[in-house]
């Protein structure tokens, strides 16, 4: 038994003590550590916590900068915004209806955009903005503005919109902007992608410019009580516009030019023959940038897409067409450069036996004896098929690709298809088989494997009627660099271009597109180009004219030109799908003529447009319109419902669904029509160029 005395009980409670007061301590230091790694330590992070609580911050869009013309003329500008947006993820399912109600009293909301609202609440992300309404008066927004206690997720924003001035006559030019996708947000995490407002560049010039066009956001901040009711505004930071962007377009020219297009499904590009710069650059039909920045409906989207005509696609530089005739200039260019004499003359009897094969021309007569010019005038097919026979398609080929066809171009664009200038090295690379004769005859008349673009045609113009390498150039910065003469020597250069002449002025093929404007010559040239295969069955009873055959069997119609022709100023390239001569106002002949008139007399231009336009309908618009209200009303139109909803699945129109089918289609069928070259079926040996006489 331990006997406890009192030294061991004092013992015993002294230990205890100090214990205790060691581990009171020890707590009482880590307290006092706690509290100065708060105090110290992490000042500045509770001070931003607390000043969040006090102060709601709000980034304001910034403007974008401005698109303008080489005038200093806007194609996209902003307009003062006015706009209400719901943020789904600050609106409760039980308030949704209420909000919704009351939201349509406010604005005064027909029923059909309330459909649509609702419809994509249900869709979207729970962080993505969805439009109530925009470009609202003053009086509806300050209505929203002082109610929102009673509208949570409803969030009213004074801000800029896009605006395209111009609307479908510059869609493919500069594209248009659109909220961020969740993809984008999810990506950068950045805050601007989901406030309300803000847009970035979704296709064309809007997007690949997007970094200088954006510019840096602001910041409204406020102050709010714990329960988020508003005790006075702060200062605000306000946004920095993005930068303005010159273009060398002439935006007069620009909309003329896809007025003046008409019903056709084309394109025109019209270049500086002293600098290299675009003027224009139209592709037709097109959507309206506007109604796409402010959120396209399904039905338009659909309409789009279904449209034979194909309005999503950029033709100018997407579409590669056989560029018929109109190389007839660019290969006696390359002749003279061979060492061809151009008064050495070839006899067209209408054929030409090459080994067990007949090439035709266009003309079943013949022409006759022809010597360069009058053979480019006349566009025969025999003089070239001799002439290309006797110096081999590779001496063309190397002076094609100098001219521009085939090249790829320095432009602000993602989407662009080259095209093919052939050769033997290339055919042989590219199907492992030998060049023949055939595809040398078939390639002369701008048929077989020669596949250009607009831009391209254009560009070909500018350099014979300019004898420079000109660089095409969209965006104005400073003076354009020197550009160093072409291989091909003055005086072969001159004989080209009086044959071009000599094409609208002097009796040859295109002699409907001469100007009339006093003093001002154009020289240029037609082309036609096949785009069906012809059988054997229709050969024996007779080749079906274009106006007898659907649309997208008919001919491409083409025309190049430059003016003056005695100083070439301005070079057009005109290229129209499936147009096939059928109606002499919108062929190209007078479109080429108007277009080029505008440039030299604007009054007399604008008095043609306003005879012929009543004729198709009215303009763009007034077409637009009605022919959205006639898919409306078809049965391939989808359902009120869905049809009101925004369209949240479309790409950006030059990378949509309906121009990759249309290039697909476009790619099988000139690889057919190239195969029907190869083994003796082509343009060449069924019609020659099927060139219509003007």
């Amino acid at each position: 038994m331990r006997i406890t005395t009192e030294a061991s009980q004092s013992y015993s409670f002294t230990r205890r003590a100090i214990m205790l007061g060691g581990a009171q301590g020890v707590v009482g230091l880590l307290l006092a550590g706690r509290m100065a790694w708060l105090a110290v330590a992490e000042n500045e992070r509770y001070r931003l916590l607390s000043e969040s609580n006090r102060v709601n911050m709000t980034l304001i869009p910034p403007r974008r900068g401005w698109i303008v013309d080489r005038h200093g003329a806007p194609i996209a500008n902003n307009r003062t915004d006015f706009r209400v947006d719901i943020i789904p993820d600050r609106l409760d399912a039980k308030d949704k209806d209420r909000v919704l109600a009351l939201l349509k009293s406010i604005l005064r909301l027909p029923p059909e955009e309330m459909v649509r609202v609702a419809t994509d609440l249900k869709h979207a992300a729970g962080f993505q903005p969805v439009q109530v309404a925009e470009n609202l008066d003053w009086e509806r927004f300050a209505a929203v503005s002082v109610r929102l206690p009673e509208l949570p997720g409803v969030a009213p924003t004074r801000g800029f919109s896009r605006h395209y001035p111009a609307a479908s006559a510059v869609a493919h030019l500069t594209g248009y902007v659109g909220a961020a996708s969740a993809a984008q947000y999810q990506k950068t995490k950045d805050q601007l992608m989901v406030t309300p407002g803000f847009k970035l560049g979704k296709d064309g010039l809007e997007k690949t410019l997007e970094k200088q066009l954006r510019g840096d956001p602001g910041a409204k901040r406020v102050e709010v009580t714990a329960r988020g009711k508003l005790v006075r505004e702060l200062e605000t930071k306000p946004d920095a516009p993005g930068q303005t962007i010159r273009l060398t377009i002439d935006a007069g020219l620009q909309e003329y030019t896809a007025r003046r297009l008409g019903t056709n499904s084309g394109s025109a590009v019209m270049i500086d023959c002293e600098t290299g710069d675009i003027l224009a650059m139209v592709s037709v039909p097109a959507y309206d940038p506007n109604s796409f920045s402010d959120g396209i409906s399904h039905l338009e989207w659909k309409m789009l897409s279904d449209d034979d005509h194909v309005p999503l696609m950029n033709k100018t530089l997407q579409g590669l067409y056989p560029p018929g005739s109109t190389v007839k200039p660019m290969n006696a260019l390359a002749l003279l450069h061979a060492g061809v004499d151009p008064h050495a003359r070839v006899n067209c009897s209408g054929a030409m036996r090459v080994g067990t094969g007949v090439f035709h021309c266009h003309k079943r007569g013949g022409h006759g004896a022809l010597d360069m010019k009058n053979a480019v005038m006349q566009s025969c097919d025999i003089y070239f098929y001799e002439m290309i026979r006797r110096v081999g398609y590779d001496a063309i080929a190397p002076i094609a690709r100098e001219v521009g066809l085939g090249q790829k171009f320095d432009l602000p664009f993602d989407s662009q298809r080259y095209g093919t200038v052939p050769d033997s090295a290339w055919k042989l690379k590219k199907y492992k088989n030998a060049w023949t004769v055939a595809d040398g005859l078939n390639a002369s008349i701008g048929q077989g494997y020669v596949l250009a673009n607009p831009f391209q045609l254009a560009v070909m113009t500018a350099r014979i009627g300019s004898g420079l390498l000109l660089k095409p150039r969209l965006v104005m910065n400073g003076k354009p660099p020197p550009a160093q003469p072409l291989s091909t020597t003055p005086e072969q250069l001159a004989i080209v271009r009086d044959a071009m002449f000599g094409v609208i002025n002097q009796g040859g093929t295109g002699g409907r597109a001469r100007l009339l404007v006093p003093g001002v010559a154009m020289a240029g040239k037609t082309g036609t180009a096949q785009v069906r295969r012809i059988t054997m069955a229709e050969r024996a009873g007779g080749v079906l004219k274009n106006g007898q055959l659907p649309f997208k069997m008919r001919d491409h119609a083409l025309l190049v030109a430059f003016a003056p022709a005695d100083k070439p100023k301005y070079a057009l390239a005109v290229v129209l799908e499936h147009n096939g001569h059928t109606v002499a106002n919108l062929d190209t002949p007078l479109t080429g003529r108007d277009i080029m008139t505008y440039m030299f007399d604007r009054d007399r231009a604008l008095k043609s447009l306003a005879e012929i336009e009543p004729t198709w309908g009215g303009d763009i618009a007034a077409r637009s319109a009605a022919q959205s209200a006639a898919y409306r009303a078809a049965a391939s139109a989808p359902p009120p419902v869905v049809a009101a909803a925004t369209e949240t699945n479309a790409t950006a129109p030059t990378a949509a669904p309906a121009v990759e089918a249309a290039t697909d289609a476009a790619n099988a069928n000139a690889e057919a029509l190239a195969h029907d070259a190869a083994t003796g079926n082509g343009v060449a040996q069924i019609t020659g160029s099927p060139e219509r006489e003007q």
